[in-house]
């Protein structure tokens, strides 16, 4: 097959991709710029609404939209999936044998879930109570899991090591099946464990304090450092591998008759395997200008780069702009700027009416955007979080379009 070049290839159609170059044609002013994306998917997804499509609060249909409909109308498609990085040569081989050259790559394909890192998962899941909100053909049934509990039921979510996809997520499923089996009056005869790999309820602790209290609050048993290894769907038992304390390295079996599993998650394996990756098997870049250390034509955003920030679709909205300043800074002859600060947002919802909107900047610092209790769950962010994020997402920053209110990096934590 003929080999194609293009001067800005990007790697993966997602939030990052097609944020990426929507921006660099939005900021092109009247010069050529060719920009190609590698992305085999037929449809796109808004990814942070599952959690309330796994509650019956959202239509799993408004969170999709073709791939070709969110597609800027001046970049090639190239309906393929990468299975190849040469970096030396400028170059990515594709599953259809195609070599793709460039002159600029950026790599933002986001994290693969790795079901079968779970003994038992992969043949249990969707069905038996077996659920997950993380992808679009198993969230739906969260919501039918959900709505069989009964009067003695046994309720677990699991939270896998870090990274994954928003890590606040897998708590936001216990919060609002909670708030659910309230609502239906029987929440104090069901039985709602959080069982997390991590020693912490969340990696912030000015969040992380108040999560405590809002988990306490809906009755939800809190097991720290305890780990899914493996589920036998047929028998409705987890187990799990406890990580610290007077029981390290035993393993608790647990009975279920719903289980809310998040996935192990890691950078694809073509990415995993290429010379762009660091040791963790992410795109090894620059944690301020999001430039490869190594390779200085390549960038690395979003979900499959090695920042240290939390993966969510509000770091790509703050990572996007330094990518495409820093690609335009490359093709003038100029220097790149190291201008993202670690900036994420995790949305908690903790209620069918209430969010705590966590945002903060590397170091765990918090950085809220607007003029409220930062600490505190509302009805507002709910009304952000259900209206206002996914036409910020579908209308404004798939569209390239970067104003928007700074978060504030003054805020002092006034918790001693």
């Amino acid at each position: 097959m003929a080999n194609i070049h293009h001067q800005i290839l990007i790697v993966g159609g997602g939030a990052a991709g097609i944020t990426v170059a929507a921006s660099l044609l939005r900021h092109r002013h009247g010069e050529n710029v060719d920009v190609a994306i590698v992305e085999p998917s037929e449809e796109h997804y808004y990814q942070p609404a599952f959690t309330l499509v796994g509650a019956g609060a959202y239509d799993l249909d408004a969170t999709r939209k073709t791939e070709a409909g969110v597609m800027p109308a001046d970049v090639s498609w190239i309906k393929d999936a990468v299975t190849g990085f040469a970096p030396d040569a400028n170059a990515v081989t594709l599953a259809s044998g195609r070599t793709v050259s460039y002159d600029y790559l950026v790599v933002c394909p986001g994290l693969q879930l790795n079901w079968g890192a779970i003994k038992g998962l992969r043949d249990s899941l969707n069905h038996g109570g077996v659920c997950s909100n993380y992808s679009p053909q198993t969230v739906e049934y969260t919501w039918e899991c959900l709505q069989a509990l009964k009067p003695g039921a046994k309720a677990l979510f699991t939270q896998p090591p870090m990274p994954i996809k928003c890590p606040g997520a897998p708590q936001k499923a216990a919060y609002m099946a909670a708030d659910y089996l309230k609502r239906k009056g029987i929440r104090r005869f069901v039985d709602v464990k959080f069982l997390t790999q991590t020693p912490a309820i969340f990696g912030v602790p000015f969040y992380a304090r108040e999560l405590v209290r809002i988990a306490a609050a809906h009755g939800i048993d809190v097991k720290y450092q305890h780990n899914l290894v493996e589920i036998d769907g047929a028998a409705k038992i987890a187990t799990f591998e406890i990580l610290a304390g007077d029981r390290q390295g035993q393993r608790l079996q647990l009975p279920f008759d719903m289980i809310h599993v998040t996935p192990p998650q890691s950078a694809p394996d073509f990415v995993k395997a290429s010379p762009l990756a660091n040791a963790a098997g992410f795109v090894d870049v620059h944690q301020n200008s999001l430039q490869h250390v190594k390779f200085k034509n390549v960038f690395g955003l979003g979900d499959a780069a090695s920042t240290a920030n939390s993966k969510t679709a509000a770091a790509i909205r703050k990572q996007a702009p330094v990518v495409v300043r820093n690609l335009f800074h490359l093709i003038g002859g100029g220097a790149v700027e190291e201008a993202y600060d670690g900036y994420a947002s995790c949305p908690l919802t903790t209620g069918y009416t209430k969010v705590l909107m966590a945002e903060f900047i590397y170091g765990g610092k918090p950085t809220p955007t607007l003029p409220l209790n930062p600490a505190r769950e509302n009805t507002a962010n709910w009304l952000i979080k259900k209206y206002a994020l996914p036409r910020l997402y579908w209308d404004y920053m798939l569209k390239g379009r970067e104003a928007f209110p700074g978060h504030n990096t003054a805020f002092v934590d006034p918790s001693p």
